[in-house]
């Protein structure tokens, strides 16, 4: 019998036309890191307003030594998962370290931030349960909601209103997972921590909260989203974190009570079935946590930088939006415009990568501006003058460009719910 199934290289080649039709085409680089916030390729060099390496930790020398050390004495990789031989005297240090800055019973470490959503929601929520997040959380919360088989809520972005309905018009029998950002990876916006946390506990519901870009550069001492908002482990039972981001390193970690992480541990699937992290990184992350804790002027380098650039950027027109961290999104619209306002700036010596649907919404493609505490005020200066004249010479009214307000980014109160 003949099938009328697609041959496959047809069907690839008929999806790269519709991706490059849709200005959507990405690609890779083999980017080479400098210091200084810098990135190079082929005898170039760009100041990097694209990387998450908020604190500048990734190439300190303090972590760098560490992760030497670590591989001297542990090996390359860990060789198993946690549960077989993959869990070591770094990782359990790594872990207690961590549990000490942020006020929480235990820790539980991960290779990715990916890994540990997926644990958590798929192992806290199943078919019959509810899971309700903010439309805008990132990829890894919505992907980790539908795989857990629970059902998806989705209420307007930052909109507490939104989120009262959603919790009003549900069940009271089954476990429901209130789910957010700490701070949007696009948007660079806090979540309403406050009163999202105050309506999941009226709601009896669960409030998970991913602080990836967060832990570290806010909050007192730099615990965070959380701490900023003057909340605790009562207020968020289930805190996700990264190590790839403010502490330069890799992986991520989950955060609560001992019967929490001792749940993961038995059910998190994504937790049994992976190779645990190299212990080498693991040493190079509590370095970073030493200097994260040790020198709070890092924290207020970035906080000066991310003035400065509001301010120049206000200097020059730009209309921002109400984004007070590190991550600053100058929202153009079309994928076009954005990809050659990029290209301008890279011409000038900057690397501010484009970031388009379907990473953001449609219409909304923007040069998402990732500060450093790496970063120079002549950089700041410099970077603001050529994306002006980036946009002036595509046309562009920096007017009317810049970060999406919090809260109004989708309809007021538009229902998803998926399977």
């Amino acid at each position: 019998m003949v099938t009328k199934r697609p041959e496959l290289g047809a069907w690839l080649a008929r999806r790269a036309h519709e991706r490059r039709a849709a200005r959507r085409e990405r690609s890779r680089r083999a980017l080479e890191p400098r210091p200084g916030a810098r990135v190079a390729r082929d005898g170039r060099e760009w100041v990097d307003f694209s990387s998450n390496d908020y604190l500048g930790l990734a190439r300190h020398p303090e972590v760098v030594s560490a992760l030497a050390r670590g591989a001297a004495r542990w090996g390359a990789g860990s060789g198993a998962s946690a549960l077989v031989t993959g869990y070591g005297p770094a990782h359990r240090a790594l872990e207690e370290a961590l549990a000490d800055f942020l006020g929480r019973e235990r820790v539980l470490l991960f290779s990715s931030g990916w890994l540990a959503n997926l644990a958590v929601a798929a192992s806290l929520a199943g078919r019959g349960d509810t899971i309700v997040q903010d439309r805008l959380c990132h990829a890894s919360l919505i992907d980790a909601a539908r795989l857990s088989g629970a059902r998806l809520v989705r209420h307007a972005h930052a909109d507490t209103a939104s989120l009262a309905r959603r919790l009003d018009a549900l069940g009271d029998e089954r476990p429901c997972l209130v789910v957010t950002d700490g701070v949007f990876s696009m948007d660079g916006d806090l979540a309403p921590l406050g009163e999202t946390a105050r309506l999941a506990a009226q709601a009896g519901a669960w409030l998970v909260v991913d602080d990836a870009h967060g832990i570290g550069t806010l909050g007192p001492g730099g615990r965070g989203a959380v701490a900023a908002a003057g909340l605790g482990p009562g207020d968020v039972p289930v805190l996700v974190g990264t190590l790839g981001k403010a502490f330069g390193a890799a992986g991520a970690f989950v955060a609560g009570g001992a019967d929490l992480v001792e749940h993961l541990v038995n059910e998190g699937r994504s937790y049994l079935f992976t190779t645990a992290p190299p212990p080498a990184v693991a040493e190079a992350a509590r370095a970073a946590l030493r200097i994260v804790r040790g020198e709070p002027e890092r924290r207020e380098a970035l906080a000066r930088n991310i003035a400065a650039f509001r301010r120049a950027a206000r200097r020059e027109g730009l209309c921002l939006g109400g984004s007070e961290s590190a991550i600053q999104p100058v929202v153009v619209g079309a994928s076009g415009t954005a990809l050659a306002v990029a290209a301008r700036l890279e011409d000038a010596g900057f690397l501010a990568v484009p970031i388009r649907p379907p990473t953001v919404p449609r219409g909304t493609a923007r040069l998402r501006i990732a500060l450093s505490a790496a970063h120079r005020a002549a950089d700041i200066e410099a970077l603001v003058d050529a994306l002006a004249g980036a946009l002036a010479a595509e046309g562009v009214d920096p007017r009317s460009v810049g970060g999406r307000p919090a809260g109004r980014g989708t309809p007021a109160d538009a229902a998803e719910a998926t399977p």
